[in-house]
């Protein structure tokens, strides 16, 4: 199973590259986490249409024709780390590619998201973009060694 974070945005803090790599590198051989980062449009004096339309067409050339597309959004689904852990588990027996998709400052296109196969939130507060890319990776590892009996998620 392939698991592609596409997050408008290219430029993260040092700190935040140094933590989601330390996440990224612990998934087993059959779960591989791959961060699909699409530029963000120069905001300028254009439309939000036309930045919407701009990160969308970025964001669908980075998904692979098949993968299941789950949204990020404030208004999806709040889920705890086991139901998490059990949609992980629906995605891997489902034989399911998935990309979790981050949107950029102005979020993701209103068509976009409603196209998606699901949107989930990750928490009921605004995050910085590169805090929501930490988070997300360290869930979906927490999510996996829930399902694996791993010891690092205690209950």
């Amino acid at each position: 199973m392939k698991v592609f974070i596409v997050a408008v945005g290219q430029r993260v803090p040092a700190w935040a590259q140094t933590a989601y790599d330390d996440y990224a590198k612990r998934f087993p051989p059959e779960i591989k986490v791959e961060l699909k980062a699409v530029k963000t449009e120069p905001r300028g004096s254009k439309s939000l249409e036309t930045l919407y339309a701009a990160e969308r067409a970025r964001i669908e050339a980075a998904i692979p024709r098949g993968t299941r597309t789950v949204v990020l959004d404030e208004r999806g689904t709040a889920l705890t780390t086991v139901a998490l852990a059990a949609r992980l588990q629906q995605w891997q027996l489902g034989g399911d590619d998935v990309a979790l998709v981050i949107g950029g400052p102005d979020g993701l296109d209103p068509d976009f998201r409603r196209s998606a196969h699901e949107s989930i939130r990750l928490s009921d507060m605004t995050l910085p973009h590169a805090f929501a890319r930490v988070l997300l990776i360290e869930q979906l590892y927490r999510a996996w060694s829930v399902n694996a009996a791993h010891p690092y998620h205690r209950e």
